[in-house]
């Protein structure tokens, strides 16, 4: 059957429908609204309703479209009176601590797919690979469960999560892409990561922060005839700031989170109208996102990887996380054990590993689909788990304000 407008149209407004209805169900219910459209996409996939959708570079430019979204909207809504006392911590867990994450998990996947689930066979590098990918927490999954709880924490720990989150993601990137190549050629460019590394994050943060200055002067400026119009203008530079960054070798989404920091905290014409037109936008975006990976997935190979994946699920959430947060904030001393505590309990996973999770697929590796599948399934539970229990951990530790 050839696919034309309205069956595109008619398909993709029945699972936005479906999406939107079902999620009022979801958040009664305390269950993340991001798992459900997943699990609504992977029933209308390959092997649920039938919808066709196997191709991992669309996924991707869908993905990084989205994620650019997300992030900026995140960054929008974040006050630096507010993050201002965790940059240090934050920006201390989104770079070592992503490193530490990754060697932890790889060294284990490495063991247990070699010494103890041999169904999947990976080498010391396609398990680095496979740990740097889930390495980083995700944007999408933190912003949309801590603001949709509501939850009022104590000790800064909402600005940290959020800033860790919307800033762990290059880091995570460059260590994706330094250990696909060392895939496919057999060997570590140290020295060439540590370089392109310094590029992408210097280059990434003067472009979000000078091309912010940049918007904010120039809407300040034009008179526009209609008030709707600089909220285009704001979502035109968004696109300009990631693909720009991109284009001078710097970090698209760093770029786009600070650019939204610029924004969020500057004077903006008709603020209140901008604020909701992009927070709307960022759920549109979230909303094709995770319908889109949800469609991508096969459901019938999960099974497969049901232990390994249980196995690297708890090498996540009971090892490695809990090690790097004590590692990396050991020297914050005014950030206390209990908070250390949740902060690795909330490494939220969810869209970002997905899709770059994308990449060794389209890079053609030998066990990209097994890759894939293990990350899809680590997210899965991820969300399922840590991602319902969010306001219960806080209570529980008792830092949440209305644990008091």
């Amino acid at each position: 059957m050839v696919l034309n407008p309205q069956y595109i149209l008619l398909g993709g407004s029945v699972l936005f429908l479906i999406s939107i209805f079902a999620s009022r169900a979801a958040y009664r219910f305390g269950v993340p609204v991001l798992l459900l459209f997943l699990i609504i996409g992977m029933v209308f996939g390959s092997d649920g309703a039938g919808i066709q959708f196997n191709n991992a570079s669309t996924a991707q430019f869908i993905g990084v479209v989205a994620l650019s979204m997300i992030l900026f909207s995140g960054g929008m809504d974040t006050k630096y009176s507010e993050i201002k006392p965790v940059i240090l911590p934050g920006i201390v867990l989104a770079s070592v601590g992503v490193l530490i994450t990754t060697l932890i998990v790889g060294t284990l996947i490495y063991f247990i797919t070699n010494q103890i689930a041999r169904f999947i066979t990976l080498s010391l590098p396609e398990s680095m690979l496979l740990a740097a990918v889930m390495s980083s927490t995700d944007s999408a999954s933190v912003f949309s469960i801590l603001r949709s709880k509501g939850l009022h924490l104590k000790e800064n720990l909402r600005p940290l999560l959020e800033f860790e989150s919307g800033s762990n993601d290059p880091m995570a990137y460059m260590l994706t892409l330094l250990f696909i190549g060392a895939v496919q050629a057999g060997e570590i460019n140290i020295t060439g990561f540590i370089i392109k590394l310094i590029v992408q994050l210097v280059i990434g943060a003067l472009c979000g922060y000078f091309l912010g200055k940049l918007i904010i002067y120039i809407a300040g400026k034009i008179k526009l005839p209609a008030s709707s119009q600089y909220n285009i203008l704001f979502l035109t530079f968004v696109f300009f700031v990631y693909s720009s960054t991109e284009f001078l070798y710097g970090n698209g989404f760093l770029a786009v989170y600070i650019f939204g920091l610029v924004l969020g905290n500057s004077k903006l014409p008709n603020r209140e109208n901008t604020e909701g037109f992009f927070d709307s936008i960022a759920w549109f975006f979230q909303l094709i996102m995770f319908l889109s990976l949800g469609l991508l997935v096969n459901p019938s190979e999960l099974p497969h990887i049901l232990g390994i994946g249980l196995a690297v699920t708890f090498v996540i959430v009971a090892i490695a996380r809990p090690a790097t947060i004590f590692l990396c904030l050991a020297p914050f001393k005014h950030i206390s054990n209990k908070a250390k505590h949740y902060v690795s309990w909330v490494g939220l996973k969810g869209a970002v590993p997905i899709i770059f999770a994308t990449y060794p697929l389209t890079a053609g590796l030998e066990n990209a689909s097994h890759m894939f599948n293990i990350v899809f399934f680590v997210t899965l539970v991820s969300l399922l788990v840590q991602g319902t229990t969010v306001n219960f951990a806080a209570e529980k530790l008792k830092l949440s304000n209305s644990s008091d």
